[in-house]
This record gives structure tokens, C-alpha cells and sequence, in this order.
């Protein structure tokens, strides 16, 4: 189903001096389609109600000139508020399977520059009715047993709903009522999410033990049905309990199969059970039976808290928790951290010393740490004091202090990390502590490398070296300015060697880095840091890069190239160039702003560009100098441009306003080219005499022995004394009711190659073709489409869409009618308006026949299409009859929409179509036929009539 919003909009703006350019403006809602109400509320809003799941489109329609670009937002919902935006003459907004949450306010804007912006609104409502939800429970003061015989017992039904539903509860199929049943109590509790009704069965009695149905309805508004669920309330009803079969903290080796059982030990009905994890969704590996999980090979990433939860609708579900933690160990690091107390950073004889080992494990407070000296483990005495969790250090630190440090203290020491009895590899560090070999670090950065000069898009390479220090620390880099991040989007960067590689380098990485040493993996004293700064050479930002320049001839130009940033800023070339070659000029202060001054003649327009440099790069500014003048822009408003002459001839109304006539030269006319498939037709110029263009005043042309039905392509350029101006095109597309002969043939059977007025769609994606036996292919699908047309003659006629490729599944060919102008729209006596009687013949075979629509289109300033009748799927081996009444509120047409379905056996074929005045009659009687021309296929009951001619003219609008 698909919903239309159509937004148009009048002048309300006088036109300048009459007629020309105009803002935008609004005027009123109309509103077509398949919606299941449209109505304004007390704010005159316009309120448009959809299924969810459906398909909306709004559309908006707007006058103005020139043509206002749309752009649509959204209000209210929790939508995304992204909007399309395009310059599109009647965008349409889509949304495919709408869902609730993007119901709300949809605003249009058409802006064209000219006046104030016109805007609309329309609040689109997503109706839904989900499936309700019914659970079971009781006070906790009446929970004695695993029954509920003799207690009160509440049955909660919960749903989601727009609008509101309604709630009707069965015990059985028995509705109950509560005034004639005082052992029951409904109503509607506070709090709860959703809409919620609750029945009350106070005291159970045996015939309370039954089936409960809570049905819930909105109404069948827009055709959502009622829904319902039932639940069968016994005297073992129970909530489900749950017995976990591992620890609530489960601790396992990467690599193992984990198998967690959550046992239902009581509920009923049977508990459903579920599982879950936080974060994230079970792993791909994770299995499901029954009520067991089975994680197959744990890794780390596996970790997380899961959950079990039963579920059987009575009381609260039954959860239970494992937390599942996957061991594993990295990253080990040291620290040497001299006498503190004494503001020492070397070692040194009778002070204190401190070696710290961390290792970023999972569980953190599971990891053994084992400390070794020259081998052999280390055990706690007076001088060697072990500390298993270091609180001067990171959480999960373990320090070994060494007291009053004597040579017998110096050798190689080792910090082992593992996790006891399991199959995780251990890590180990070794630290040698001697006065050689403990040496603070030197931090320096190279001669020459305090500043780094790279060119954008090349590479770089910063330096900060350890020049002295045992043992080497890591060199960590950031920037200086801390809201920026390094290049590679962390805040720190580590480097072993201190070297900082940077690649395809850009303007926004200039500026200081820092580096420092870091405090792991060495000594633990104060940081050592240094700064590098980073300069990026790029070509000069200029502005303009780009200027369209137009003036009038032997007037004085002046060309202007602004430098906005350039690194380095010293410009070393400045350089004009017209046509591409140099004009040569006094050198250029390079504090002034690059300008060229010259009177524009008939002999030096052209391209000019400036060229300015730097040590970076060149960059240019260009302009396209002329007198030429600018475009001229259509005017697409024109109520009616067409106008029928004799025999089969038209002519064209022709209007279009000149964009900033006083910019350039006088304007004395404009060189008209009217073309057909590439060929001119007509050329030649049109003279103002005199009367020079206005801006926003509107100028016409009328181009006659135009021929029904074809199209032209119309080109217009300005002319002045001394140049012309750009072509600008446009397509005079046809839209008239076809012409035709003066006959008694009034079906139209496709006999003509002009297919009697039809035309081709140009918004689908293929196209109706015509043939008869005799141009059929050879090689054509079997076993679909026709062998003749509907008379069963080799030599008629009929059109058929061909579903083999390079089709797919969706594509729609449109074929149109003529344009039928109804200038009254009102029946007999004020009736209502004038029915039509549309009869065609179709032909639907193949085992993937798509679907065959035909709409009703009708114009009033845009066009609105609605579905009169549809067929889908195979219909049989023959040709059949469908007709059906329309009621046009205006001029119309027939779209005959040709829909291909999944496979090539798909053709779906039409004949002998005709548009009768007044309602169908069953006799098939083809008398008052509206006239659609072409040689008709004569039968026994198709007999001529002035009648049709005579309506052919009342119809047709001049």
C-alpha cells in the first residue's frame, strides 16, 4: 500500500511587473492514495494515518520561478531528522515499511532566493496493534504451595498499541463481565509500560481453573486485525525456579569447552529457557540444547557475564548469572625504583632500592608472582622484603625491596607471573641490578632535529634518543597540546627505539610533539622529556579557485586572488596567464593581494589564471572573463503553452526569463533551434526590437507546425552586439488528447504504429512493446505471453512487457494514454462527477506472471496517480475482459502498469482498449466510447457512433 502527501503551492506574491520571477508560496494540502484517514484536527493540521509496515510517500508540488529546490526534515519521533535534499520539480519523499518510530512531523521547504521560503507540514501517524503479552501472579502474602487453589490470583494482559486498544477477556469463549461474576475484578493498574488491563479472580473456585483469553482490539483501524493470547490457568500453575549447575564466577583456560546448565526445577506450564550475554551477543561457537549452553575452545574474547532466564508467564521470570572469565596473561613490564626518601635516581651502596613486576592479566588477583635471585627463589628476611600487591604501585603490582643495599645484592633478579595449575604459559622478566647497569637515562634530541620540515602528502621522521641509560626505557610520544591526538587517533604512541615514523603527512598534523621516557621497563624516577616540532609545507590556499566574470565590453575588469594560508608563507612566484600564456606585468609586492586590472574588449576574453608559489608548490585561481551573457532560465508554470491548430499540427507558448540582463552588453535577441532526434528543425533569432530584457519579467515565443503527438527539444541563447550566450535546452513534451480521423472505430487495438495517442513512461524502467504473430520472435519464452492478439488474427496487434533479460524482479514498464480533458466535472443535475467506463482485454500466463495495474491518473497543477483495478499471478490461457468505473476529478489518464515477477515466464499482454462515458454495462456495450483512435478490430458488438465523436470534442480543451 502505498500513502501520497501532496503539497502545492500559489502565488501569493504579485509578479514583477506582471509576470516573471516569484517566490514560492502556500496553499493547500491534497491528498490521494491508500490512506487509512486523513483529517484535520483542531489546529487545521493535517494528520495522516498509516500502517506500520506500509509504504509512505509525500510528495511536494511547487510553483515558483525559478524552480525552488526541496528539501524535507523531520519533528517529533525518534526518527533520524536526515533529510533529502535535491532540485528536483515535485520530489517525492519515500519510506519503505514504515515503522512507529518514524511517525511525527515532515516539513517541506522550497526556497528559490526569491522572497520568503514556502514551508509545509503534515503529522504522519504509524498505527500498529503488537501481539499482547499475558502474565500470571499473586500477592506474596498468598504464596503457600506450589498451587493456587483457594487464593487470588491476577492475569495481566500488556500491549502496544496505537491507537489505544480495547480489552475484551474470555474464560473459554465466554466473555466475562464483571457485573455478573462477583468473583472477578478488572481494571487498569498504575504504572506499568505499555496499555494494561488486569483481571482479578478473588478466592479461586473450581470453575476458575479453565482457559483465560485476553483479546484486544483497535478497532480494524486501518484493516489491523484483533489479536489475542490464551493461557490455561490449573491448580499446578507455578513460576518457574532455576539450579545453576557451575559457580556464578566461573574461571576457565583458553582453549577448553565450557558447558553451563541452568536446571528448571519448578513451573508450570513448562519454562521456556533462554540464553543471553552482556556485552555483546553469544559467540558464533556458543550452542544451545535444551537448557544448557556448550562454548566450544574459549578465548578471551569469549569473556562476559551470561545469562539464563526462564520464562513460563507466571510470576517474575527466573534468572540466573555466570560470569565467565577466560585466563590470560600479557604485556609484562618492570620497574627499578631507587631510594624515594633519599631523591636518589642511580643505585647506590647502603640505600634502599625497589624492583616493581606487572603483568595485565584476566583474573588480575588469580596471578602467582615468584621472585628469583640468580636462580634461586627469593624468601622473605630483613633485607629482602616481598610484597605480593604493591600499594604504591598499579593495582596487581608485586615489589621485592631491597634494605640497605650491600654488594651481596647486587646480581641478576627474576619476576615470574603465572596462574597456578593451569595451562597458561607463563611470563618472565630478568632485571640485572649493579651500578653498571642501572644508569638513569639521557634524553636528546639530534643537532638539527628540533624542527622538522615535511611537505604535505610526504613523510617524516621525529627523533628522541636515549643517549645514556641502562637499561633503555621506551620512548612514549603525544602532542603537546593535549586535545589533539597522535595521527594514528590514540593519545600516547610508544616507540622501542624512539624514532617516530609518520606517513602521508597533512596540514593538521603541524605543530609540537612531546617525548618522554616512560616509567616502565626501566628506572621509575622523574621522566625525562624533550619537544620535536613538526612543520608541514603546503602549496598556497587561494580564493577563489574558480569565478565565472561576465561585464560589458571596454569596461575595466578587475581580477583578484586572495591567498588564504600558505606554508611557508613567503610567496615566491606570482604569475598571470591568459589563454594560457604569460602576460607579462611589474613585479608583485609580495605583501599585496595578487590583482589584474584590465578594460575587457571583444579580443580579450577568455580563461585568465594566477598562478602563486611558494617553496611547497604552485596553486592557481581561475577566471572565465567574457561579455557573454548569462542564460536564459525556462519558465515551466505556463497554465496551458499548447494550442491545437488545423489538422494535425500544434504550437508552443514558449516563456523564459533573462538571469541579470544589465550584467553584460545589451541584449537584442535570442537564437532559437527547435530539433527533432538530434536534427534542427528550426533555427533562427528572435528579435526584441528594441525592448531590452528585464530581470524577472517574462518574454514568449510562440513555435508553431509542431506534429501531434511527437516532442521537441527547444534551444534558447541570448544574443548581443558583440557575442552569444550559452544554449540552454529544454523537452516540449506533448500532453494534449491525441488527434484522430473522423471514424466509427472507438477501441483502440493497437493496429497503429502511433498506438493510438499511448505513450511510453519515461520514469519506469522498460517499455510496453507492440507486435503481432507475424513480428514475434522465433526464440521466444515458451509457454507464456500470447500467439495472437485478442481477435485471433496473424496480423493484429497488441502490447505485451517481455520478462526475460535483461529484466529482474520489480522492474515496471508504464504505458499512458492520452490526456483526456474533462472541463466538466459535474453529473446530471449536479450528480457528482461524470463516471467513465474503462474496458480492456489482458492476457496472463506463465508461471511467473508479475502484476498488471492500471491507474488512474489526474491532473491539477502536478498529477496524482491511484490504483483502479489490479491482477497478479497466472490467470489462465486466454485473453479476458476487465472493466470497471472511474469517476476523474479532473483531466485524466490511463496508466496501464506492467509489474515482472521472479522468473522470464512472465509476459503479461493488453488489447482493444477503450474509455466509455458512463457506468460499465454488463451487456459489454460499447456505445458513448470515448474515442482513442487507431484502426479498432471490428466485432459484431462493437458498431460505430457519432456519439463518440461528438464527446471526443466536448472533451477536447483548448
Amino acid at each position: 500500500m502505498e500513502l501520497f502527501w501532496i503539497l502545492l503551492f500559489s502565488i501569493v506574491q504579485p509578479y514583477a511587473q506582471g509576470q516573471g520571477v516569484y517566490a514560492p508560496a502556500n496553499a493547500q494540502i491534497i491528498h490521494s492514495g491508500a490512506a487509512c484517514n486523513v483529517k484535520d484536527d483542531n489546529i487545521s493540521e493535517r494528520i495522516y494515518t498509516i500502517k506500520e509496515g506500509d509504504t509512505l510517500v509525500l510528495q511536494c508540488i511547487v510553483k515558483g520561478h525559478p524552480r525552488p529546490p526541496v528539501r524535507w526534515t523531520k519533528t517529533a519521533g525518534s526518527a533520524s531528522d536526515k533529510f533529502m535534499e535535491t532540485s528536483i520539480y515535485n520530489e517525492t519523499l519515500r519510506i519503505e515499511r514504515i515503522l512507529r518510530v518514524q511517525g511525527g512531523r515532515y516539513y517541506c521547504k522550497a526556497d528559490n532566493g526569491v522572497g520568503v521560503a514556502a514551508i509545509k507540514s503534515i503529522r504522519v501517524d504509524v498505527q500498529y496493534l503488537d501481539t499482547p503479552v499475558l502474565t500470571v501472579h499473586q500477592t506474596i502474602s498468598d504464596v503457600r504451595g506450589s498451587y493456587y487453589q483457594e487464593k487470588t490470583v491476577f492475569l495481566r494482559c500488556t500491549v502496544n498499541s496505537n491507537p489505544p486498544a480495547r480489552f475484551i477477556w474470555k474464560r473459554g469463549n465466554t466473555p466475562i463481565e464483571q457485573s455478573k461474576d462477583n468473583g472477578v475484578d478488572i481494571y487498569e493498574p498504575l504504572y506499568t509500560q505499555g496499555e494494561t488491563k488486569v483481571l482479578k479472580l478473588k478466592n479461586l473456585r473450581l470453575k476458575d481453573f479453565a482457559n483465560y483469553t485476553c483479546q484486544v482490539s483497535v478497532r480494524n483501524v486501518c484493516n489491523i486485525e484483533d489479536k489475542s493470547v490464551t493461557f490455561r490457568l490449573t491448580n499446578g500453575t507455578t513460576a518457574p525456579a532455576l539450579r545453576l549447575s557451575v559457580n556464578e564466577t566461573l574461571v576457565v583456560d583458553p582453549g577448553r569447552d565450557v558447558t553451563m546448565n541452568c536446571e528448571v526445577i519448578s513451573g508450570f506450564p513448562r519454562p521456556t529457557v533462554t540464553w543471553s550475554r552482556y556485552p555483546g551477543a553469544l559467540p558464533l561457537s556458543a550452542q544451545v540444547r535444551g537448557s544448557a549452553l556448550v562454548l566450544r575452545a574459549v578465548t578471551p574474547a569469549d569473556a562476559g557475564f551470561y545469562n539464563c532466564t526462564a520464562v513460563n508467564n507466571v510470576g517474575n521470570p527466573a534468572r540466573r548469572n555466570v560470569n565467565l572469565v577466560v585466563r590470560s596473561m600479557s604485556n609484562l613490564t618492570f620497574q627499578i625504583t631507587p631510594d624515594s626518601n633519599k631523591d636518589s635516581e642511580s643505585i647506590q651502596m647502603g640505600r634502599d632500592l625497589k624492583l616493581s613486576c606487572h603483568v595485565d592479566a584476566t583474573p588480575q588477583d588469580k596471578v602467582n608472582y615468584t621472585w628469583y635471585k640468580n636462580g634461586a627463589p627469593v624468601f622473605n628476611t630483613e633485607t629482602l622484603i616481598l610484597l605480593r600487591s604493591d600499594p604504591d604501585m598499579a593495582p596487581g603490582t608485586s615489589s621485592l625491596e631491597i634494605v640497605d643495599m650491600k654488594f651481596r645484592d647486587l646480581a641478576t633478579y627474576s619476576c615470574v607471573a603465572s596462574f597456578p595449575g593451569s595451562s597458561v604459559q607463563e611470563l618472565r622478566v630478568d632485571v640485572n641490578v649493579t651500578q653498571s647497569s642501572v644508569i638513569p637515562p639521557v634524553l636528546a634530541v639530534p643537532p638539527g632535529g628540533q624542527v622538522v620540515s615535511a611537505r604535505e602528502g610526504g613523510s617524516a621522521e621525529l627523533v628522541c634518543l636515549v643517549a645514556d641509560g641502562k637499561p633503555r626505557p621506551p620512548i612514549l610520544w603525544s602532542r603537546v597540546d593535549k586535545d589533539q591526538l597522535m595521527p594514528s587517533g590514540q593519545a600516547v604512541v610508544e616507540t622501542r627505539d624512539g624514532r617516530l615514523r609518520l606517513a602521508n603527512i597533512s596540514r593538521d598534523m603541524m605543530g609540537p610533539y612531546r617525548c618522554q621516557t616512560a616509567p616502565y621497563n626501566g628506572l621509575n624516577i622523574k621522566r625525562r622529556e624533550a619537544q620535536v616540532q613538526l612543520n608541514v609545507q603546503y602549496p598556497p590556499m587561494l580564493d577563489p579557485v574558480f569565478q565565472d566574470v561576465r561585464s560589458r565590453n571596454y569596461q575595466f575588469v578587475t581580477l583578484r586572488c586572495g591567498v588564504l594560508r600558505s606554508s611557508p608563507p613567503r610567496l615566491t612566484n606570482v604569475r598571470w596567464y591568459r589563454n594560457g600564456e604569460l602576460v607579462r606585468m611589474p613585479p608583485l609586492d609580495p605583501k599585496d593581494v595578487p590583482e589584474y586590472k584590465f578594460k575587457l574588449e571583444p579580443s580579450n576574453n577568455g580563461s585568465y589564471e594566477c598562478r602563486v608559489s611558494n617553496a611547497a608548490g604552485t596553486s592557481a585561481c581561475t577566471f572565465d572573463v567574457s561579455a557573454r551573457p548569462y542564460d536564459a532560465e525556462f519558465y515551466f508554470d505556463t497554465p496551458n503553452p499548447i494550442r491545437i491548430l488545423k489538422g494535425n499540427n500544434y504550437s508552443f507558448n514558449l516563456q523564459w526569463t533573462q538571469r541579470d540582463p544589465e550584467a553584460t552588453d545589451r541584449i537584442i535577441g535570442y537564437w532559437i533551434n527547435v530539433r527533432k532526434n538530434k536534427q534542427n528543425l528550426l533555427s533562427k533569432q528572435i528579435d526584441l526590437k528594441g525592448v531590452e530584457p528585464v530581470k524577472g519579467v517574462l518574454q514568449s515565443y510562440a513555435i508553431a507546425d509542431l506534429r501531434i503527438p511527437l516532442s521537441y527539444e527547444v534551444r534558447l541563447a541570448p544574443i548581443t552586439t558583440y557575442s552569444i550566450g550559452d544554449y540552454v535546452s529544454r523537452t516540449i513534451q506533448y500532453s494534449e488528447p491525441y488527434t484522430y480521423p473522423r471514424s466509427s472505430d472507438h477501441v483502440c487495438g493497437f493496429e497503429d504504429e502511433r498506438i493510438c495517442g499511448f505513450s511510453q513512461d519515461r520514469t519506469d524502467m522498460f517499455d510496453w512493446t507492440r507486435q503481432n504473430r507475424l513480428t514475434q520472435n522465433p526464440k521466444r519464452s515458451p509457454n507464456t505471453g500470447p500467439e495472437t492478439d485478442r481477435s485471433g488474427t496473424k496480423e493484429g496487434y497488441y502490447m505485451y512487457i517481455e520478462a526475460s533479460r535483461p529484466r529482474a524482479p520489480g522492474d515496471k514498464a508504464r504505458l499512458l494514454s492520452p490526456l483526456f480533458n474533462v472541463t466538466s466535472v459535474k453529473g446530471p443535475k449536479g450528480s457528482g462527477r461524470v463516471p467513465y467506463c474503462v474496458s480492456f482485454y489482458y492476457h496472463m500466463k506463465g508461471k511467473h506472471i508479475g502484476t498488471l495495474n492500471v491507474l488512474l491518473r489526474v491532473r491539477s497543477i502536478a498529477y496524482v496517480d491511484s490504483v483502479a483495478w489490479s491482477k497478479s499471478s497466472h490467470q489462465g490461457p486466454d485473453w479476458k475482459k476487465a472493466l470497471f468505473d472511474i469517476s476523474p476529478s479532473g483531466p485524466f489518464q490511463i496508466m496501464f502498469e506492467g509489474i515482472r515477477d521472479v522468473g522470464y515466464e512472465g509476459d503479461i499482454a493488453i488489447d482493444d482498449v477503450s474509455i466509455t462515458k458512463g457506468k460499465c454495462k454488463q451487456d459489454n456495450s460499447v456505445a458513448n466510447s470515448v474515442l482513442i483512435g487507431g484502426s479498432a478490430k471490428l466485432h459484431p458488438q462493437l458498431l460505430g457512433s457519432w456519439t463518440t465523436f461528438a464527446l471526443l470534442c466536448f472533451l477536447h480543451y483548448r
